[in-house]
């Protein structure tokens, strides 16, 4: 399988190469705004670097990685629940609190917990508000440290249609699946509805490393109609649409949502990622990969 490129020798070619300044940072941009830093506008080449990669773990394990995440510690670690725990603390006490973002902490952590459970869902700030006990501009406001402080990013919503009434919602997604599920107290056992979600939300956090490390400007996203049909992730224009099933078996009714979406046009790959071994096609050419098979044609440039 093919390795991700090592993004650290790709900075010191930078360096040595080009006459230019080179920040290196973990920071993010809310707090070298509030610090008046140089962000070098249109003067930088921009790298981002995010959890583990597939391809860079040997003996990878998928049901553990749901657990302790790809986070290079959590993943190693003989106890990744107890090194999460302190992840979130220092996060509240070193980010959030020490930074003044928010002074209501409790009702922060309150919020992180209820943001969790709705990863991956539509986003809902008059419910998410209602669980977590604050105003929905406050939540708003949560929202926004997250994605300042990278620990969350929005996924938005093909809105193209010439027959089909499209939603216009975006989804929130934490940027790693451990993360979000020692948020939420979930512990996603193979064959349950939370391990389905998990295992969408790994194979999308995949798709990002390629994009990060391959392709920055590949447009990602996910397609719904206002009936409910949901097309989980479209990548660029309709070069690939692809569908995420935690099974053994995908059937017809798997790809309901793909057939309704070809009927909208041309998609060059239509695709159900499972957890099956070998690949397949069921009708109108939709394949039926497994989730490795898949990584592999998309590290390799095949999907576009």
């Amino acid at each position: 399988m093919q390795k991700v490129p090592a993004l650290l020798d790709e900075v010191q070619w930078l360096i040595e190469n080009r006459d230019a300044s080179f920040l290196l940072t973990g920071s993010s941009t809310r707090k070298l705004k509030r610090g008046q830093g140089n962000l070098l506008g249109g003067r930088a080449w921009r790298f981002e670097m995010g959890p583990l990669s597939v391809l860079e773990v040997d003996g990878f394990d998928l049901e553990a990685a749901m657990v302790s995440g790809m986070l290079p510690p959590h993943y190693l670690s003989p106890d990744p629940l107890m090194d999460l725990r302190g992840y979130v603390s220092d996060y509240l006490k070193e980010e959030i609190a020490a930074e003044a973002l928010t002074q209501n902490i409790p009702a922060f952590a309150e919020f992180l917990k209820v943001a969790a459970i709705t990863n991956s869902e539509l986003l809902n700030y008059t419910n998410v508000a209602r669980e977590a006990g604050v105003s929905a501009k406050v939540v708003r406001s949560y929202f926004q440290i997250l994605e300042d402080t990278l620990l969350g990013f929005r996924l938005q919503p093909w809105t193209k249609s010439r027959t089909r009434r499209m939603i216009q919602t975006e989804k929130f997604y934490f940027f790693d699946v451990g993360l979000a599920n020692y948020l939420a107290r979930r512990k996603p056992a193979l064959g349950s509805t939370e391990f389905g979600k998990s295992f969408e939300h790994f194979l999308l956090l995949e798709i990002l490393s390629y994009k990060r490390y391959k392709e920055p400007d590949l447009d990602v996203r996910y397609w719904r109609t206002s009936t409910g049909l949901e097309v989980d992730l479209v990548l660029g224009s309709m070069d690939a649409a692809i569908e995420v099933k935690a099974t053994s078996k995908a059937h017809g009714g798997h790809a309901m949502a793909l057939r309704a979406l070809l009927e909208e046009g041309r998609v060059k790959h239509p695709l159900v990622v499972t957890l099956e071994s070998t690949p397949r096609t069921l009708e109108a050419g939709i394949e039926v990969l497994p989730w490795r098979l898949f990584l592999d044609r998309l590290w390799a440039g095949d999907l576009q």
